[in-house]
């Protein structure tokens, strides 16, 4: 009950200082992470959380289903269609490279074997706009700018996940079954992204029936009864869960739009408290003892993850494109360590393979250090934009009015929650 009372507590001040987190530094993701850190046994000792507690693996799945379900819905086809080629570059290109990049300080600079070294990269190689809300929420930032970080955030957390699977079926204590490990992820897989896609259709075609149908104040209930039952069938066939929610919220926008315009406001907030509620436990994680057991090496490492890496990667996926210097320079920093991060950090702590606590280390604090650092510099660097914006400054096609999509409503949201 005391999780519950504080959660409540952070949930409670945070929608009190939204509308002043919108305008400042402040930011409601930072305020969870610190919530947590402070009641847990590093600090005050109020709740008493490790990271073999059933709470922090339940809360991390459910969280990671829900945000991975709805951000599904804001892959939009047509668009991708149109404007393709920066976001195919930034996971194409950028993605991989922020990977080896990664791969390379953490054996270099920390000493993990290579297996753990490509497994921290992957882990740490998918982005969050959600740390950087501002960015992608408000209207004088260029609207391709915003689209890029959108997609690019939307779909690295699905692509990472395989390869984050597999690398530590091969980094296991158990060699020897590594052939019979990578058969079963790939047939957790497929049938994760079976049951995505096949859900979503059959419930669809349910509905097309003459007979059947909800009512206009039950809508929003549909797609919320497809991820729940979509959920348990993953956990009772031991398929992908993870794969599963994304695969299905990216049909259930493309056969059905008003069923995810219905669903929309109530999918975003139920995924809020989801990530809130995980963040908050996976703050109770972050104690002195752990920051203590990092290395000079992986401090380094994780300062160049941040200031280095993933900025170096996008310059380069984004030579050639229309985007002008100064919007090329805002997407390369504006890569946070996101919220599927911490969930695929625990589950490489919890796969007890031999280096999994220093990975896991290594990658809790990366989290941490770029939360705070880019949740607190998107605002500002949002408002160079506003300040062209008011100055006059044409921005070509990016001054024309950008259509509301469900993309638009999402990083409105997160400019309210920040």
């Amino acid at each position: 009950m005391v999780l519950v009372a504080v959660f409540g507590a952070a949930l409670l001040v945070a929608v009190l200082l939204s509308g002043l987190a919108a305008r400042t530094v402040l930011s409601t993701s930072f305020l969870f992470l610190v919530g947590g850190a402070l009641v847990s046994d590093g600090f005050l000792g109020l709740i008493h959380i490790t990271p073999d507690s059933g709470i922090v693996a339940v809360t991390a799945d459910l969280a990671l289903f829900a945000v991975l379900f709805t951000d599904g819905m804001h892959v939009s086809f047509p668009k991708l269609r149109s404007g393709w080629k920066s976001p195919a570059r930034a996971l194409g290109l950028g993605m991989p490279l922020a990977f080896l990049g990664m791969a390379l300080v953490t054996h270099y600079l920390v000493g993990l074997d290579w297996t753990t070294s490509f497994l921290v990269g992957a882990v740490l190689a998918p982005t969050d706009p959600v740390f950087a809300s501002a960015i992608v929420g408000r209207k004088e930032v260029p609207p391709k700018l915003r689209q890029l970080l959108n997609v690019e955030s939307g779909i690295n957390d699905g692509l990472a996940l395989p390869v984050v699977l597999v690398l530590i079926a091969a980094a296991g204590p158990s060699n020897g079954d590594a052939e019979t490990s990578f058969g079963m992820i790939a047939l957790e897989l497929g049938l994760g992204l079976a049951f995505g896609v096949l859900l979503p259709l059959l419930v669809n075609g349910l509905v097309r029936f003459r007979l059947l149908g909800a009512e206009p104040k039950l809508q929003p209930m549909l797609p919320l009864a497809t991820g729940i039952l979509l959920y348990a069938l993953c956990h009772l066939t031991h398929a992908n869960p993870y794969l599963a929610a994304f695969s299905a919220g990216a049909v259930i926008v493309a056969v059905s739009p008003e069923a995810k315009a219905a669903f929309e406001p109530l999918g975003e907030a139920l995924a809020e408290l989801a990530k809130f509620a995980a963040l908050l436990v996976f703050g109770a994680l972050l104690t002195p003892h752990l920051f203590g057991n990092l290395s000079v090496g992986g401090y380094v490492a994780v300062v160049l993850a941040i200031v280095l890496i993933r900025p170096a990667s996008l310059l380069l996926s984004l030579i050639g494109t229309a985007f002008d210097r100064r919007e090329r320079l805002v997407a390369a920093w504006f890569g946070p360590k996101g919220f599927a991060s911490v969930v695929y950090g625990l589950l490489v702590l919890q796969a007890g393979i031999p280096q999994g606590e220093e990975a896991y280390t290594l990658i809790a604090v990366c989290i941490a250090f770029s939360i705070v650092a880019h949740s607190s510099t998107d605002v500002p660097i949002a408002r160079l934009f506003e300040v062209d914006d008011l100055a006059g400054i044409p921005g070509g096609e990016d001054d024309a009015p950008a259509e509301r999509t469900g993309t638009d409503h999402d990083a409105d949201a997160a400019t309210r929650w920040r």
